[in-house]
């Protein structure tokens, strides 16, 4: 039977019980993380051509996808929406993959603002669950503020660092971000050995 903790609220509950129940998984995708901003880092020309080449192929997939759903659209509405938003996609995709270099610029812009959002929403988690990740949260907060620097670093050099600087940013958040995996992890297995523990 596990404690309950009356100073946290069901959402933190649940958190720290996802984190009790799956901290391996989290542990794994920290540590993949990690190894992927290493070779980011390592090669950031060859990784910002990288992430281009990948985005492009997800526009160009989607693309694909949309174009074989608006064949199943009833009505003309749907259908015009639906053919749209598909040759959109697919027009995102073509470019990013014809242009990978042209396209960084765009990229970058685009890395810029998610660092900014995924920043901020870190920064609210870390302090919204410290009750339920006391041993985590720092990381957290650390983290989301790193990103906050990188998009303000990406901001600071533009367009001079166009080339190499989305390989290497995505690098350093990739290792920040499984670095608060990681800690993480190993708070959700501090929570279980704490409950094998109380059991005893």
């Amino acid at each position: 039977m596990t404690s309950v903790d009356p100073t946290l609220s069901g959402m933190q509950r649940a958190v720290r019980d996802a984190l009790r129940l799956h901290w391996r998984l989290f542990l794994t995708q920290g540590v993949i993380m990690v190894i992927l901003g290493i070779l980011a880092i390592a090669w950031p020309a060859i990784a910002t051509l990288a992430v281009g080449v990948y985005i492009g192929w997800l526009f160009l997939i989607s693309g694909i996808v949309g174009l074989v759903a608006m064949f199943s659209a009833e009505d003309v509405p749907a259908f015009l929406w639906t053919l749209l938003t598909a040759a959109l996609s697919l027009i995102v995709g073509v470019l990013l993959l014809w242009k990978p270099v042209e396209a960084a610029m765009s990229l970058t812009l685009v890395l810029t603002a998610f660092f900014i959002a995924e920043g901020i929403f870190q920064i609210v988690s870390s302090i919204n669950y410290r009750s339920a990740i006391p041993d985590a949260w720092g990381w957290m907060l650390a983290s989301g503020i790193a990103d906050l620097i990188l998009a303000a670093l990406l901001i600071m050099g533009w367009p001079g660092n166009v080339s190499w600087a989305l390989g290497l940013i995505a690098g350093i958040n990739l290792i920040t971000s499984g670095w608060a995996v990681i800690m993480v992890a190993f708070a959700g297995r501090s929570v279980v050995k704490a409950l094998a523990n109380a059991r005893r």
